[in-house]
């Protein structure tokens, strides 16, 4: 990647996290609208390795996709092929970071990333410092680390009030996956 003039001259670090529905969706309703701006987006997911509904929009969009997970989420506690995939996307992240080509990053599911232990917080915390001016870089899942909500220009925090997941309603594909 080339360095290229970004048209924005100051981006932000926003955090969505919390325990309601609706960050990653924020996110992609965020990369959306920079699109529509004429912004240029890439899109890393930690954790997540399938094809969700809302990763197949984005690449209709011609957004890059980079998936660090193993198809599956992760319940319980994470195997070790789950942290080398993790270390191997923030490796990657990096030089998306520092690559100068796009206007946004999403670090979908970063924050459970770290909230899991496969991720240290300094690592993430170093590439956020690294970033350049004109990049804007949102953090999105539940249980942000302090340091990372510190860190951060913006934080949103989803707060569940009622959900129709606790009456037993499954994930309904175009909805929730």
């Amino acid at each position: 990647m080339t360095q290229r003039e970004t048209p924005m001259k100051r981006g932000y670090i926003q955090v969505y996290t919390g325990d309601g529905k609706g960050k990653t969706t924020a996110a992609i309703g965020l990369a959306a609208r920079a699109l529509g701006a004429g912004l240029s987006v890439c899109f890393v997911q930690f954790i997540k390795g399938s094809e969700y509904s809302e990763i197949r929009t984005l690449k209709k969009l011609g957004v890059p996709i980079h998936q660090f997970g193993r198809g599956r989420f992760i319940m319980g506690k994470p195997s070790d092929q789950d942290k080398e995939l993790a270390v191997q996307g923030l490796a990657e992240v990096r030089d998306l970071v520092t690559g100068g080509g796009f206007d946004l990053i999403v670090l979908d599911e970063v924050n459970v990333a770290l909230d899991l232990g496969v991720l240290e917080v300094a690592d993430v915390l170093d590439i956020l410092r690294a970033k350049p001016d004109g990049l804007e870089i949102v953090c999105t899942g539940r249980n942000a680390p302090k340091e990372l909500m510190e860190a951060a220009d913006l934080v949103t925090e989803m707060r569940e009030v009622k959900h129709y997941y606790n009456a037993g309603v499954p994930g309904r594909k175009g909805i929730e996956s």
